[in-house]
């Protein structure tokens, strides 16, 4: 499949906030903040550097299911350390290829050292479908004989 564009122009399209929260946090704060905010995913951030993500998916699995207290199991205790990122360079295709072979469904943006945000599955499957609407719109034109290309 040829998925056009970079997750830069993505990133530009939404309002360029990061949500983060400190390692030593609850558990419970970050559920609060994903609800609040309306996100399934927290950057984890010791001061500038990024130290893992907690997902909706992470609260769920390996705390929910076994029974711990979110208000007093820290975010370091359950986060993803290994954390891929992408840069805003990246090509669309290959965030989709890597968020699918990783299994995972929110990738940092990391451009300089910095976070400059976080895209979702949901942002690359948006974008998927824009670029195959365009298309689809396009041809019909063509077809209908109103192309002046």
């Amino acid at each position: 499949m040829d998925v056009s564009g970079h997750i830069g122009a993505i990133l530009n399209q939404k309002d360029g906030k990061v949500f983060s929260i400190a390692p030593d946090a609850t558990v419970f704060k970050a559920i609060e903040m994903m609800a609040d905010k309306n996100v399934g995913a927290l950057v984890v951030m010791n001061g500038e550097k990024l130290v893992g993500i907690i997902s909706e998916r992470d609260y769920t699995r390996k705390v929910f299911l076994r029974g711990k207290s979110s208000k007093e199991t820290r975010v370091d205790e359950i986060m993803s350390g290994d954390v891929t990122t992408t840069k805003p360079q990246e090509g669309v295709d290959e965030c989709l290829r890597l968020m699918t072979e990783k299994h995972i469904r929110h990738l940092p943006v990391v451009d300089g050292g910095k976070v400059i945000g976080i895209i979702s599955i949901g942002d690359l499957v948006k974008h998927v479908i824009s670029c195959q609407s365009a298309t689809i719109a396009h041809l019909e034109s063509y077809i209908s004989g109103g192309y002046s290309g």
